[in-house]
């Protein structure tokens, strides 16, 4: 069981698993994206070797690859009957990988949001988003150290999270996204989250797929609240106003989230040191990358883990 001071002392997170299997040579079909690199036994050995190659560049934590492997997502590409089995398959890859690194590395179960993602939408079935929280955690249980709400968009996503992994009894990492007004989607700040669904099974929160000025903009308000805090920093171009997912023909052959987002080509691996650096020296000890942010972004950072530190 991981100690709930954990993220007390700097540690490094992975980077964006979905966007490096993409340029690892994934083809992208429909709106899938990394969900089809489980659902496609030829692309297991991938996900595991990119796994691995975050922990050998210095992660101490990875995330599993299902972002994507939302039930919502699966219907919405005809692929709904693979939900429990690739979910379960994400952990089984997470585990092999690192076994063979042969690092004592930690793995959380990614939560993902289960209807858009940078949106406070939850649909009009409320009930139907907490059964489809509740099932992909059920699947991802076993074999994790602890769950990560990855890119929360509401106060109210967070507690029906909350509330479909409470029964499993495991930790718990926030991740909620953050706008260019520097609140989540549905306008709350984040200490306002923090004060209405805190529980003891919090290990931190962090500003989710985010960009650098995005997260300069709560990094502040991130240290009044006496909580272990950070990020996962995106190196995408730029997320419009109206980015929907709602069409897997809309994106075809060029499923790639890229073609609408874009990069950020100018966040290379010194100024992603650069910036984690300062965020680190002001307080921040959750550190990590989320899409379009590769291995060697994260060997880069490295060398800020405490734990690397003292064992150089």
């Amino acid at each position: 069981m991981i100690d709930e001071s954990y993220f007390q002392k700097t540690r490094i997170l992975d980077g964006g698993m979905g966007q490096e299997l993409l340029n690892r040579g994934m083809k992208p079909r429909g709106t899938l994206w990394s969900a089809d690199a489980l659902i496609k036994e030829e692309y297991h050995q991938l996900v595991i070797d990119t796994h691995v190659d975050f922990i050998h560049a210095g992660a101490e934590v990875i995330v599993t690859n299902t972002f994507t492997s939302r039930k919502g997502r699966l219907a919405q590409n005809n692929c709904e009957e693979y939900f429990e089995k690739i979910n379960k398959k994400a952990v089984e890859l997470a585990l092999r990988a690192r076994d063979l690194s042969k690092q004592d590395v930690l793995i959380a179960g990614g939560l993902p949001n289960q209807k858009q993602t940078y949106s406070a939408d939850l649909g009009d079935d409320i009930n139907e988003v907490k059964l489809r929280f509740y099932e992909q955690a059920c699947f991802l249980k076993n074999g994790i150290d602890f769950y990560y709400l990855d890119v929360m968009g509401s106060g109210a996503e967070c507690k029906i999270a909350l509330e479909s992994i409470h029964m499993f009894n495991l930790p718990v990492l926030i991740g909620v996204h953050i706008k260019d007004t520097g609140k989540l989607p549905s306008g709350e700040h984040i200490t306002k989250i923090v004060h209405d669904y805190k529980n003891d099974k919090w290990l931190g929160i962090i500003a989710a797929c985010v960009s650098p000025s995005a997260y300069e903009l709560v990094k502040d308000e991130l240290k009044t609240l006496n909580l272990p805090y950070g990020f996962k920093l995106n190196a995408f171009g730029k997320i419009p106003e109206n980015y929907i997912v709602n069409s897997k023909d809309s994106w075809g052959d060029e499923g790639n989230p890229k073609k609408i987002l874009g990069i950020n080509k100018d966040l290379t691996e010194e100024k992603f040191y650069g910036f984690v650096k300062n965020y680190m020296n002001e307080g921040a000890t959750i550190l990590g990358g989320c899409c379009e942010i590769r291995p060697s972004h994260i060997k880069e950072i490295s060398k800020l883990s405490t734990s690397n530190i003292l064992n150089s």
